[in-house]
């Protein structure tokens, strides 16, 4: 009851600032007044008031929206750490299985990266003469030179 005639008095009090924008000749500020201080008393006639104020007075939804904060609360925190600690178990499980394995190109006799885990058979790869990495180097300075030319830098 109280809350109605709060959102009454409002309405009423909007209309009558809306009436007085209006004899100032700003009709377009008037008539968004107005709409302003409807909003008001609709919500008394459609319930929704009543509805809030029921809501907002019971210690069991006030528990449940506990709950529901607890439950967010909990997903995030598990969410965060999923994160930080790479997944479940049987991820760790795989991703530890492929870290172990090395890369090897599909038609590459040896691994392609790094030296890792050498098999018994495996041997170092010869170190290339410094001309071949020089020539190596320049072919790509090349084509980086022909590429800047082609357009025009």
């Amino acid at each position: 009851m109280l809350a109605e005639t709060i959102c009454s008095a409002v309405s009423a009090a909007g209309l009558g600032i809306a009436a007085v924008t209006a004899w100032r000749k700003r009709f377009l500020a008037a008539t968004r007044i107005a709409a302003y201080s409807l909003v008001p008393i609709a919500l008394v006639l459609t319930g929704i008031v009543d509805w809030v104020a029921g809501i907002a007075f019971k210690p069991s939804v006030w528990l449940g929206f506990g709950l529901l904060g607890v439950a967010w609360l909990l997903f995030m925190t598990t969410r965060a750490i999923e994160r930080r600690g790479g997944g479940t178990r049987k991820e760790r499980r795989a991703a530890a299985r492929a870290a172990q394995g090395e890369a090897v190109a599909p038609a590459a006799s040896a691994p392609s990266l790094g030296a890792g885990l050498q098999g018994a058979g495996a041997q170092p790869k010869a170190k290339a003469k410094p001309r071949q990495q020089s020539a190596a180097s320049g072919e790509d300075f090349s084509d980086i030179e022909a590429i800047l030319k082609k357009h025009g830098i």
